[in-house]
């Protein structure tokens, strides 16, 4: 059981009788079954505030998953970079750690939602107000040593595979809610298999990093990415010769029609039946 929150705290594309933006807190866990919201008003949209409702969201998470009084969430995961000061603040006053990441694939799917079936509902909608959601990409870097391994492959799983994924034998890692988004049971999901005689520091190393996305840049030169935290990206590997370049490029097609979703995963070699590290990750396309 995951007891990691994801939460978005911003102004919605919606305002009150007196023409005032309204802003929205949602919370929720890991795999959506934990969901709170509470509105306020732009001028009581401040750390003190999302202190007060995230302590009302507490005894509630708590009371579902039958946990002790004094448990709290181990992390609280945010994807917006305009509220890198309001929300840590207020999870530092409440003595969680907060992590921007986009890691934030349960909120940003439930926002997605709300955007289309519940803020159109809302007599104060305004769609052009809607806040577009960016990511402002860093300069690709080299991976650090201790994430080289040895060698990697592209390699695909059928999406039955992972209703068993609670079972595996798996050092470190993290998921996407699967079974919130529906996909076709005939689905199929493309990963990346790194292989490494030191696969647990490896996987340990990486754990750290949010992992966000695996992705092709083909300007200005081809090159596979690992996309992790708020904008960070990483070098996985220059594609020098054509048939690379065509196999990413098909990764990327599978990628798309499993709505983005894909993995990366580490073992100590090929022949390996267990994994040092395995993300499930899911691309989020900014507005």
């Amino acid at each position: 059981m995951s007891k990691v929150w994801e939460i978005d705290f911003y102004s919605r594309p919606i305002v009150d009788e007196q023409q005032k933006k309204i802003w929205e807190l949602l919370v929720c866990d890991t795999e959506r079954k934990f969901e709170f919201t509470k509105v306020c008003s732009g001028s009581q949209a401040n750390a003190r505030w999302l202190q007060e409702a995230l302590l009302e969201a507490l005894p509630l998470w708590r009371q579902q998953k039958n946990l002790a009084d004094e448990v709290v969430p181990e992390k609280i995961r945010f994807f917006r970079r305009s509220m890198k000061s309001i929300i840590p603040r207020a999870c530092e006053a409440l003595e969680i750690p907060s992590q921007p990441s986009r890691r934030t694939f349960a909120v940003y799917q439930w926002l997605s939602e709300r955007e289309q079936t519940v803020y159109p509902q809302h007599p104060g909608y305004q769609p052009m107000m809607a806040a577009p959601i960016t990511f402002e990409p860093t300069l690709p870097k080299p991976l650090p040593d201790a994430l080289l391994g040895e060698g990697w492959r592209l390699v695909t799983l059928q999406l039955s595979a992972f209703a068993e994924m609670d079972e595996w034998d798996i050092a470190f890692g993290d998921k996407v809610p699967l079974e919130q988004l529906n996909l076709p049971s005939e689905a199929v999901i493309p990963g990346l298999l790194i292989f490494s005689e030191r696969a647990t520091p490896l996987a340990g190393w990486m754990s750290g990093l949010e992992l966000s996305c695996l992705k092709l840049e083909m300007a200005p030169k081809p090159q596979l990415l690992l996309e992790t935290g708020l904008n960070d990206r990483w070098i996985i590997a220059y594609l020098h010769d054509k048939q690379l370049v065509s196999e990413i490029q098909e990764f990327e097609k599978t990628k798309q029609a499993a709505q983005q979703v894909h993995f990366v995963a580490v073992q100590s070699s090929p022949d390996s039946e267990k994994f040092a590290g395995f993300w499930l990750m899911q691309e989020m396309m900014a507005a």
